[in-house]
């Protein structure tokens, strides 16, 4: 990595089904660091397990957000596209950051509380330690910027709070090897657009997600135009007509909701939309986003259509990217091997 370029680390777990809110909130903007930054971006399957998955859904999933990665302008040559089981080091990383991690550290997750639900005791050790797995997918690159929605800053802090601790612990062995005293970077937050946090077109209180029953709570990255375009029609709304300003947009969930997602999809801030449909009712809102959605978002998915059809190349991809990251990865986890004692 050069001095004055800063290494972008992102992944996203193959689920099925991407939709708008992994659109927005994750891949638009991985596309866009393409620009500034060195950039590494991963289906991260073995964070999947932590809950049990069909293994022949699984295949077809990781395969799916690669072909969602390519399609939305994720250049695999410029870049790195690969999946996280391929990497050995992302594993080993995370059993010492499993023996650096603190109980009260990973006590205080509040996505494993939501996760696990009543369900506490029941629920994988693999997601109790899941953070440990995100903080070594990052440092094992020394990756110095990770783009992050709302719910994911959580984990980030803990990332950094492992990192540090490790320099700390280890600081006279780090010393002693002639590496830098900071041997892991701090990483930052990067949280940017107007709709980080895309909710359910059925109820602007809940965060889209494919989880949810109701197809018609989000548009899918494989909709086809007719399907984007009702889907946005249906959206749930109020009967005041939109604010001139974004302090109106103040609980009105479904609102603030719909006018983020054309903000983000046509790249302005919300600001800039209320200014153009401020005063304006949602029936002559909701027609304006349907064409801006179906314009950004259908061709999105005829070319994941097409590249999904594809399975070798899809392979050849991840199998080049994962070749390509074990090589940043390997002599990073070499030196962490030396640090902290192992023999070989």
């Amino acid at each position: 990595m050069s001095a004055d370029l800063q290494r972008v680390f992102s992944g996203i777990q193959p689920t099925g089904d991407l939709h708008l809110g992994n659109y927005l909130g994750a891949i638009k903007n991985f596309v866009a660091l393409q620009k500034s930054h060195e950039c590494i971006y991963c289906v991260v399957d073995m964070h999947a397990l932590t809950e049990w998955q069909d293994p022949t859904e699984l295949v077809g999933n990781i395969r799916e957000v690669t072909a969602g990665f390519l399609s939305c302008g994720i250049d695999p040559k410029a870049h790195i596209v690969f999946n996280q089981s391929q990497v050995s080091q992302h594993a080993e990383l995370a059993w010492i950051f499993n023996c650096v991690a603190r109980m009260g550290w990973l006590n205080r997750m509040t996505q494993f509380k939501d996760k696990a639900g009543k369900n506490r005791e029941n629920a994988s050790t693999g997601l109790f330690t899941y953070p440990n797995l995100m903080a070594a997918d990052i440092l094992v690159y020394k990756a110095t910027h990770v783009p992050v929605g709302e719910d994911q800053k959580q984990h980030l802090e803990l990332a950094r709070d492992i990192a540090k601790k490790f320099n700390n612990d280890f600081a006279q062995s780090i010393k002693a090897q002639g590496l830098e005293e900071e041997f892991f970077p701090i990483p930052e937050p990067l949280i940017t657009g107007p709709a980080t946090r895309v909710m359910s077109l059925r109820d602007g209180s809940r965060k889209m997600s494919k989880s949810e029953p109701s197809e018609m709570s989000r548009i899918n990255l494989k909709d086809d135009a007719d399907t984007i375009a009702k889907k946005i029609r249906k959206a749930k709304t109020d009967p005041q007509a939109l604010p001139s300003e974004e302090k109106g947009l103040e609980g009105r969930p479904e609102a603030d909701n719909l006018v983020g997602i054309f903000a983000a999809l046509s790249d302005q801030s919300k600001a800039q939309v209320l200014k153009q449909f401020g005063g304006k009712q949602f029936s002559e809102f909701k027609p304006e986003l349907a064409e801006l959605a179906v314009s950004v978002l259908a061709p999105i998915g005829q070319e994941m259509a097409r590249i999904a059809d594809d399975s070798t190349y899809i392979e050849a991809v991840l199998s080049d990217g994962a070749e390509r990251a074990r090589a940043i990865a390997a002599p990073i986890m070499c030196d962490v091997r030396r640090i902290v004692g192992y023999i070989g």
